[in-house]
């Protein structure tokens, strides 16, 4: 793996610092969403009728107002990207957990904000800090930590774990490892049978897709946070354990996992076992099983509840989070986007980035930018913005 990262952040203006967000990046385009900051001594939700966009190209950072029936402003909810829209479900407002799904579309720029009543099958009970995959058109969604009536917790199977710390009357709060599918078609909610040995019940954990799998890796379950990996094979709903072939990353929550080839996932960060936020990146084979650490110059820049996209050329853009333990008040939240570079840069790529980042110094490249084709021209110039000297971020 190359060794050359980068962090970016130079525009004038940034997003806010935040965790617990949402983040999703098309053509270029990281689009964030949602979480909350700390002001002095609370914890605050951002605003939910407003969307922040980062131009990986140019390095710049828009915030554009939303309308329609813009969801409650919350943490912890799960996000993907379907045919040109960004759906989100679950997590938790002011009220708690929730179960509702929301979709914006984020092609034609009117970011207008639709609520979705489904129209077969039943809604997953309510619930934050699940994951997700989208496969032949379908959204489907895994675990999380929520809250059940007492009329539908089943004492007989291990779907769902009371939280002991946490209940009210008939109403208890708890891990699951349920698998439920949205159909955006047909609008409608169903809960396949799977087979194998199901995971843990879990929340905070961290998913990717590879192929037709699902993996799902970490997270807490119970009092205890892990860092065993399972796949869900989303044509056979059969689930299998990967037995790691190598030293494994210690146990963690709120860490992130990115699919960057046909046969890895990179994990980045996360909440360890002892509350210690985690800096250290993996790389796992999933043919051979065998996991890797990745040397990185973000050692120094723990991150937990962030985000993570993967980019152009094998790219994985992480955003936000916290770089402390979480659950104090006044955590560290951040707003700076890290950029690993998992894969070698085509040849263009990296010519295109050694012009734009020496244009300004060298008067010989600027003499020639003219000969240079158009579409190759504008290309330059686009680039160039992102590597113009850092200015103060405004907020």
């Amino acid at each position: 793996m190359d060794s050359e990262l980068f962090e970016r952040h130079y525009s004038e203006v940034v997003a806010h610092e935040r965790s617990g967000h949402t983040a999703l990046l098309e053509d270029n385009l990281l689009y964030v969403w949602g979480g909350y900051m700390s002001i002095a001594d609370n914890e605050v939700f951002l605003p939910s009728d407003e969307i922040w966009v980062y131009d990986l190209e140019r390095g710049v950072w828009k915030a554009f107002s939303m309308n329609g029936e813009a969801p409650p402003s919350m943490s912890g909810c799960c996000s993907c990207f379907l045919n040109g829209h960004m759906y989100i479900f679950g997590g938790c407002d002011d009220n708690g957990q929730t179960n509702q799904i929301y979709c914006v579309d984020l092609t034609d720029g009117n970011y207008t904000w639709k609520k979705i009543t489904h129209k077969k099958g039943s809604a997953p009970s309510p619930r934050d800090k699940l994951s997700c995959w989208v496969y032949n058109g379908r959204i489907i969604y895994f675990g999380g930590y929520g809250h059940k009536l007492l009329s539908d917790v089943d004492s007989r199977n291990r779907n769902f774990i009371v939280d002991e710390a946490s209940w009210l009357e008939d109403v208890f709060w708890g891990w699951n490892n349920e698998v439920h599918v949205f159909e955006p078609v047909e609008v409608s909610w169903s809960q396949p049978q799977t087979f194998g040995r199901a995971p843990a019940p879990r929340a905070a954990h961290a998913g990717a897709l590879l192929g037709n799998r699902g993996y799902i890796c970490g997270g807490r379950v119970m009092e205890t946070r892990t860092s065993d990996i399972h796949s869900l094979d989303l044509e056979s709903w059969t689930w299998s354990e990967i037995i790691p072939a190598s030293t494994a990353p210690v146990g963690r929550s709120w860490h992130t996992l990115t699919s960057v080839s046909d046969s890895t996932l990179f994990l980045f960060g996360g909440l360890s076992v002892d509350c210690k936020p985690m800096s250290d990146g993996w790389v796992l084979d999933v043919e051979t099983k065998k996991w890797r650490e990745v040397e990185h110059p973000f050692k120094n820049k723990p991150r937990l509840w962030h985000t993570a996209c993967s980019g152009k050329d094998s790219d994985v853009i992480v955003f936000g989070g916290s770089c402390d333990y979480i659950l104090l008040v006044d955590t560290g939240h951040c707003n700076d986007a890290l950029v690993f570079q998992m894969q070698p840069y085509p040849l263009f790529r990296i010519c295109e980035d050694y012009v734009a980042k020496n244009v300004r110094n060298c008067e010989m490249l600027r003499n020639q930018l003219t000969l240079l084709p158009p579409k190759l021209l504008t290309s330059i110039q686009r680039r160039s913005l992102f590597y113009r000297p850092s200015r103060k971020h405004q907020h």
